[in-house]
């Protein structure tokens, strides 16, 4: 389960590892994070550093070579790096989600292949679930993999993967049994790579489709991956050696997500309030600090208490998913709330920032282009309340 179980991080390594990333924010992310996201360049030596750091292992377990942390510990070196490029923080979750699949569910030998290599930031990767007809509804997916022999036939299109084109690997979900009532029972989750990870050759029937422009979340590759004739080693790819899993194993793995998310708004968030508190004090109007007038300060009261609500939903997620218990109301309403807030409070900070706000030399419309990704991915926030809902009867029964 969650990375609780063999938890070898005190208090001191945590913090250790938190002044790590901290010093590393500071002297290598923050001189470059503006003009790589304005140009959409993907960061390789930050990727570098982020390998070195530990951090493609962050929540894979220290025998395979990961570092444990726990969801605690991880949110908070998320929020840290999303409060200064939020892009970067989408390179290493997408591959731990994939991680996590493998952690989870995988059989024996999947782990000791996969892992290890996962937790190097050797082979890299993320989930490849939605398609172009399917997103929340991942029961409607349309890619199969066929059993030929020991290996997997896989067909079909995969779109908005993260990591899809500088990455290696893909946790794809696809149907093995497109006829089967309901739908889910069908579904299964196979791990498959570009590569062979043996040999570093590239593999026949699959590429990579284009790479999408998006409004925000940039440098970050978010793209297609196309399958004709794609065929895996059905032992090492089939996670957990069984079919009809996949959706389970797609919708387990999106809790961290959920949680991710949050995290990265809360970053966000903070990041558009320490903005505005600054440019209050030092603005001027009226022949005094805008800080001092009432509507501003109206704003600024607002986003503050909103953000801390935020960061505690996070902080609570995280606590629960690292108990292991069933947590999809908690990651539910983390995600929920914190995203709004994250639009919200970089809405806010644009209006404070007047036209500064919309100039590309201030962080702020960064944080505004960003901020709306966070209501969308990893489940919208309409599905959210639904989930919250649907959880709060449950637990509640008369």
């Amino acid at each position: 389960m969650a990375a609780a179980e063999n938890h070898h991080m005190t208090e001191a390594d945590e913090r250790q590892m938190l002044d790590a990333i901290a010093k590393w924010i500071e002297k290598k992310v923050a001189p470059v994070a503006m003009q790589l996201e304005h140009d959409d360049v993907w960061p390789a030596e930050l990727v570098e550093d982020m390998k070195e750091l530990g951090l493609f292992g962050a929540l894979i377990d220290p025998e395979y070579g990961g570092l444990g942390l726990t969801a605690t510990t991880y949110s908070k070196i998320v929020t840290m790096i999303a409060e200064e490029w939020m892009s970067l923080t989408g390179i290493f979750n997408s591959h731990l989600m994939m991680a996590q699949i493998v952690q989870r569910f995988g059989t024996a030998r999947q782990k000791e292949y996969w892992l290890p290599r996962f937790a190097t930031g050797e082979i890299r990767g993320g989930l490849g679930l939605t398609e172009p007809d399917a997103g929340t509804d991942l029961q409607a997916i349309r890619t199969t993999a066929k059993r030929v022999g020991d290996k997997y036939v896989v067909n079909g299109a995969k779109t908005w993967i993260s990591n899809a084109i500088q990455g290696h690997a893909s946790a794809l979900l696809v149907k093995t049994d497109p006829s089967a009532e309901p739908r889910y029972k069908g579904m299964s989750m196979l791990i498959v790579t570009k590569m062979n990870p043996e040999t570093g050759e590239a593999l026949p029937g699959i590429r990579n489709g284009k790479k999408l422009e998006k409004l925000g979340y940039k440098g970050i590759d978010s793209g297609e991956f196309i399958f004709e004739d794609y065929e895996c080693d059905a032992e090492l790819s089939l996670v957990g050696g069984e079919e009809g899993q996949g959706f389970f194993m797609a919708t387990g793995g999106l809790e961290i997500g959920r949680i991710n998310i949050a995290a990265r708004s809360v970053g966000i968030a903070r990041r558009a309030l320490r903005e505005s508190v600054a440019y209050a004090q030092t603005r001027k109007t009226m022949g005094k600090p805008i800080c001092e007038h009432q509507a501003i300060q109206l704003k600024l009261g607002e986003m503050a208490a909103k953000t801390r609500a935020a960061e505690l939903l996070v902080e609570d997620a995280a606590r629960a998913y690292d108990t292991g218990a069933r947590i999809d109301m908690e990651a539910g309403m983390a995600k929920y709330f914190a995203s709004e807030t994250a639009v919200e409070v970089a809405t806010e900070a644009m209006r404070i920032h007047g036209g500064y706000g919309y100039s590309k030399e201030y962080p702020i419309e960064r944080l505004y282009r960003d901020a709306p990704l966070m209501c969308i991915g990893e489940g919208t926030n309409e599905m959210q309340r639904i989930i919250i809902a649907k959880q709060l009867v449950k637990r509640n029964p008369v």
